[in-house]
């Protein structure tokens, strides 16, 4: 595994849709935090047909080094997609995700990988979230939902950072949304799960991905596809080779 990933511990998706005022900030603090990190990290961009310049700035952030690659879909599939993209490409034995507009700070994977030891995932709980009234209590009604469907016992798994075994990140069977569900995933492959609360900051650049109705809807629609999934779902494990 050493030789195959040049020694890289962590591959960290960043989805990219129309983010050119972030992309710039997010060289740094990602450049910053590979400093920090006690293992050897690389990003991995997944441009989701941004019609900014989104590319061209991912393009040159990613020129003369392994530390910063990308890959560029050639129109808009949506998050799911661009999640499930980064797990098929990486080549790490865990794999990370974190949003472009960086309202989680890479920093916070520092703590999470603290937990690697003891579980298959480990998901973000933001806390002092500092988005609209109307934005948090979406938030919660959502989770509230999707809760009562899975069982999952996650507060928060809209938050967009996430550390999950590589492996079992390549197992999930991804449909549109299902990115909700990745706790609940790893679940029905006999994994373990935690939260660890992570800092939350505002968006400084760029607007929101998401409304009322892809927040709270759309959502509840993807609760009755997890469980049509979840009777279909098959499971199982290598007990020997020859």
């Amino acid at each position: 595994m050493e030789e195959e990933t040049n020694g890289f511990e962590l591959t960290i998706i960043i989805p990219v849709y129309n983010e050119e005022g972030n992309l710039e900030r997010v060289k740094e603090e990602i450049t910053s935090f590979f400093q920090k990190f006690p293992k050897k990290a690389k990003v991995l961009f997944v441009n989701d047909g941004s019609a900014d310049n989104s590319l061209s700035i991912i393009q040159r952030i990613c020129t003369g080094t392994d530390r910063f690659q990308y890959l560029s879909f050639d129109q808009n599939y949506g998050l799911s997609a661009a999640i499930k993209a980064g797990f098929d490409a990486a080549d790490t034995p865990w794999v990370g995700y974190i949003d472009a507009d960086l309202q989680t700070t890479p920093d916070d994977f520092i703590t999470l990988f603290e937990y690697t030891g003891d579980y298959d995932l480990i998901t973000g709980v933001r806390t002092g979230r500092k988005d609209s009234f109307v934005k948090n209590m979406s938030s919660k009604i959502a989770n509230g939902i999707r809760r009562m469907f899975t069982h999952d016992g996650m507060d928060d798994t809209g938050c967009p950072m996430k550390l999950i075994r590589t492996d079992m990140a390549k197992k999930i069977p991804m449909f549109n949304g299902l990115h909700r569900f990745l706790p609940a995933m790893i679940l029905l492959q006999k994994g373990k799960i935690k939260q660890v609360p992570v800092k939350h900051f505002p968006r400084i650049a760029g607007k929101s991905k998401f409304n009322l109705w892809n927040r709270l809807l759309g959502p509840l629609q993807d609760c009755f596809a997890y469980l049509w999934m979840k009777k279909k779902y098959i499971n199982y494990k290598i007990g020997e080779r020859g």
